[in-house]
């Protein structure tokens, strides 16, 4: 098997998965150009999927995925990538952490509007047949525990956090609850029921003091900066004790500075955004002397789709006196995700000028803590793995971003 994507997804990213045999899903009629030929999906109750040109049927009883964090940047893309393709159960806690009025307006696109939406009920989705959604914390285990056991979910996405370096500085209570005590019944309701493969989010932030460049695997993430970094690299800690005790298969995905449409409030290009159009000034830490590897959503949703099939086994050739630390003898790996193109801070606001058509005011201030002076991704296993890096433009990401700034918010 191959990727599997919704079937609007542009052309260009089926060509860019290349010999990755790209899968794209039809269950209506849609058109999907595939190098001289058009390929019509009539309607019919069954999905179809376009195999190298070829049409293969797909059946929903081999898989189920269960996706936590729909309601968020990230796990919201990622619901509409899988679209038609297969049965999704979508969870979120829809928590405060920022305006809730985006996060509903995430899922209305998903087609759970909200007033269907019921604490602890799924309901089905309006758009796309074979996804619901479950507005459920993951502090109630014994609701979560009883999904595992109903639904007998294949695979599981976890995408559901408490992210942002800088707010783990204020309440870092959250962190503990979210990231630490949520992941512990992801990790039981698959080991219980059995589940294929567990894919969930880390950060490119586990890094920490390390000053190597770019940023590898193989490299120590021993030393982190902030609490929120401390709770990812727990959560590849305890994926790996899952995998090696319960043979649970176990992929970490380690993102760098996820940015695009529907993007969070507290990030970057939001916030600046915002303070531009606004004729506000905008912080711009350690003088603008900073480095991030920015990788467009849609890059980021297409290595989660792609991996999905691609369950780990463990590694015979893994040698404990001299450990690989992205891989293990259990069915256990870390990928970094990103763009490998760090571009330096002042870089990316001159982008964001071009796009808004307007100056930003900056206000210079020094270091924050918590924060690294750089981020770059080695993403050279992830491109051996799938055939295909992130390869988004920075111009092009940020355009689409306002674009949908400027349509959301009317301004």
């Amino acid at each position: 098997m191959g990727i599997i994507l919704p079937c609007n997804q542009d052309i260009a990213n089926v060509k860019a998965l290349g010999k990755l045999f790209l899968l794209a899903v039809f269950s209506r009629e849609e058109r999907l150009r595939g190098g001289d030929k058009i390929l019509l999906a009539p309607k019919r109750k069954k999905n179809y999927l376009i195999f190298n040109h070829s049409v293969t049927t797909y059946g929903h009883p081999t898989m189920k995925v269960l996706l936590t964090g729909s309601a968020g940047f990230i796990g919201f893309h990622l619901a509409e990538r899988l679209g038609f393709s297969l049965p999704v159960v979508n969870l979120d806690s829809i928590n405060d952490y920022y305006d809730v009025s985006l996060k509903y307006a995430r899922l209305a696109q998903l087609g759970f509007a909200r007033e269907q939406i019921r604490a602890g009920e799924l309901i089905s989705s309006r758009r796309f047949p074979e996804q619901r959604f479950i507005q459920l914390s993951l502090s109630n285990k014994a609701a979560l525990s009883e999904l595992f056991a109903q639904e007998s979910f294949t695979h599981v996405i976890h995408l559901a956090a408490q992210a942002g370096v800088r707010y783990s500085l204020e309440q870092p209570d959250s962190y503990s609850e979210s990231n630490l005590s949520g992941f512990l019944p992801i990790l039981e309701g698959a080991r219980h029921t059995k589940v294929q493969h567990l894919i969930y989010a880390s950060t490119s932030s586990v890094y920490g003091l390390n000053e190597t460049l770019p940023f590898s695997t193989s490299h120590s993430s021993d030393h982190p900066l902030s609490l929120y970094a401390a709770t990812k690299k727990a959560n590849e800690l305890m994926a790996h004790a899952y995998s090696h005790l319960f043979a649970l298969p176990t992929t970490g995905l380690r993102f760098f500075t996820v940015y695009g449409p529907w993007g969070r409030p507290d990030m970057a290009l939001f916030k600046f955004t915002q303070a531009i159009l606004a004729n506000q000034p905008i912080p711009v830490f350690n003088e603008g002397k900073l480095k991030r590897d920015f990788t467009f959503i849609d890059d980021i949703t297409a290595a989660i789709a792609a991996l999905l099939n691609k369950a780990p086994e463990g590694d015979p050739r893994w040698d404990p006196r001299h450990p690989e630390l992205s891989s293990s003898s259990a069915p256990y790996r870390l990928f970094n995700v990103g763009a490998s193109q760090p571009v330096g801070l002042r870089d990316f606001i001159s982008c964001l000028e071009q796009c808004l058509g307007k100056k930003a005011q900056l206000e210079l201030l020094p270091m924050q803590a918590g924060d690294v002076a750089a981020t770059w991704a080695d993403a050279s296993p992830l491109a051996q793995e799938l055939g295909f890096s992130p390869s988004t433009p920075l111009a092009k990401g940020v355009e689409a971003f306002v674009r949908w700034y400027r349509h959301y918010y009317g301004v």
